[in-house]
């Protein structure tokens, strides 16, 4: 038995990965990858501090806070910080574990990693959220800089928390550097960060829709959950691109929509209630609240957007969405679907083939947001702004450069002796779904071709081809390299190669484990 603490979310996340790849052909063809991938599966370090601070009637409070510095060999660790009083290490670490491959599937030299503390925003006054910040930001701020750990805001974490935070850390280190991304446009931020989350997820899942020969998001229905910036920003896109979009929610209930949908002044309008952190049970609008609900049984739909948080997608809830005839489903939050509503899909297309549902992972589709600061930290490092049609342009070919890497890569890497289809399609072939999640294993691979150790002699050898290098067109938008890339999460040596303690672990998916990738 493993004498570590359960870590559910955690365990999770690397199961769903581990399962993915031993069910494909690739520990066949490279089963030294089996050790490349418990190496990766434990974080480089963790912070564990206190944060003591002060409440508007004098008193201290404490809370715990952490970051998880989980893997840096493509660039700096690059992550959100959360303010929720759900956090904890296992949720923090599966969180990293996935900013790892979401990182490498953009293409920019970024490392993973994800932080924040329990500390719960809900019912505090402003000043003393800003005395929280700044005393996160004393101790975060001994184990952060522009190449190092680049932290970004997450649930709980604002463009305001960001402003409290950057000037709490330049108040310490008397230094003005790119250390946060999320910052205001006026001090070091990017022009369509805040959107970038959002957006990026529409155009993902533009390129499923026009792949699987549907036209386009005019004319289609679309439920959101969640009512934060991924959401709202998710919804006025749909909406600008002709989607009527049927619902909103948060963690007391969902707002569900008749025909007319939600309309971009409702999300103005919600958006201001999120920032007053109030509950959308104080929304004016003639919308129907459904108390305690999640929009996905209440709602006939074409495309479900899950916004919120994890596991926010259940079986019956799947079951649900296929019944209804739903076709797409991508995950705007980190593992919004959990491990039983992937499988509802995944039955449904083995059995339906082309009229199957699409699903599209949160490390692919929602990508886009760390994408946009990695932009935010190249214009900082250069000293420069670009407009709002430059990084949009960027986005958008990072986007689609991930869902072409999520379709080829299984075929190049997996299929090729395992499953013999001429014409690759992942609804009509033998090729599961899940194996897209083998994309972004292989990324971890590649930058062993910087490390001198037997494996980057071998990665070198296979995997460096001259077209896998960044390209950029004439239109100035960034093209990542290929999927390959990500056989760069693994920089080790060759003494941590042979004396890794590597442990025990289950191959079944949900398994509780014992592993030692904590």
């Amino acid at each position: 038995m493993s004498n570590l603490p359960s870590e559910p979310e955690f365990e999770q996340a690397y199961n769903e990965l581990v399962s993915t790849l031993e069910n494909s052909t690739l520990f066949e063809q490279k089963p030294e990858y089996k050790t490349a991938l418990k190496i990766v599966s434990i974080p480089e370090r963790i912070i564990q501090f206190r944060v003591v601070w002060e409440d508007d009637k004098l008193q201290p409070q404490v809370n715990r806070g952490y970051r998880v510095q989980f893997n840096s060999a493509l660039g700096p660790y690059k992550g959100g910080l959360r303010l929720h009083p759900t956090v904890n290490l296992s949720v923090l670490k599966f969180l990293g574990f996935e900013q790892i491959f979401k990182n490498a599937l953009t293409g920019l030299n970024i490392g993973g990693g994800k932080g924040g503390a329990d500390f719960d925003p809900k019912g505090k006054s402003d000043n003393e959220i800003r005395k929280f910040c700044v005393a996160f930001m004393r101790e975060l701020s001994k184990h952060i800089g522009a190449d190092t750990d680049v932290p970004a805001g997450d649930i709980g974490v604002s463009g305001r928390e960001i402003g409290w935070l950057f000037g709490a850390y330049k108040a310490e280190t008397k230094k003005w550097e790119g250390i946060l991304t999320g910052k205001g446009g006026t001090w070091g931020g990017s022009l369509i960060r805040p959107e970038a989350t959002g957006y990026g997820l529409i155009y993902y899942v533009e390129h499923m829709i026009a792949y699987a020969g549907e036209g386009s998001f005019k004319g289609k229905t679309v439920a959101i959950s969640g009512s934060g910036n991924v959401a709202q920003y998710a919804a006025l896109k749909a909406i600008e691109l002709g989607a009527t979009v049927v619902s909103l929610s948060d963690s007391k209930g969902a707002l569900i929509a008749g025909e007319e949908g939600i309309s971009p002044e409702d999300v103005e309008a919600i958006a201001t209630l999120k920032v007053k952190r109030q509950s959308l049970t104080e929304f004016k609008g003639k919308h129907k609240y459904v108390d305690g609900a999640r929009p996905w049984t209440h709602v006939k739909v074409d495309i479900a957007l899950p916004c919120a948080t994890q596991n926010e997608v259940s079986e019956e809830e799947a079951e649900a969405l296929v019944a209804s005839g739903a076709r797409f489903v991508a995950e705007g939050s980190n593992m919004g679907c959990t491990q039983a509503a992937i499988d509802v899909f995944e039955a449904h297309r083995k059995s339906q083939k082309n009229k199957a549902i699409w699903y599209a992972p949160g490390k692919a589709a929602n990508a886009g947001g760390v994408a946009v600061s990695g932009l935010e930290m190249a214009q900082n490092s250069a000293r420069i702004s670009w407009t709002r049609e430059e990084v949009d342009n960027k986005l958008k070919g990072i986007m689609e450069a991930a869902f072409k890497n999520g379709l080829e890569t299984p075929r190049r890497n997996v299929c090729a002796n395992k499953f013999l289809h001429n014409s690759w399609n992942p609804i009509d072939s033998s090729l599961d779904c899940k194996h897209r999640n083998i994309n972004v294993f292989l990324l971890l691979l590649r930058a062993q071709s910087t490390v001198h150790s037997p494996f980057s002699e071998a990665m070198t050898t296979i995997y460096n081809p001259p077209f896998f290098l960044s390209q950029q067109t004439s239109n100035n938008v960034i093209r990542p390299p290929t999927i390959h890339r990500l056989y760069a999460n693994i920089a080790v040596t060759d003494s941590e190669s042979a004396n890794h303690d590597v442990g025990t672990d289950t191959n079944s998916r949900g398994a509780k484990t014992a592993i030692s990738h904590r």
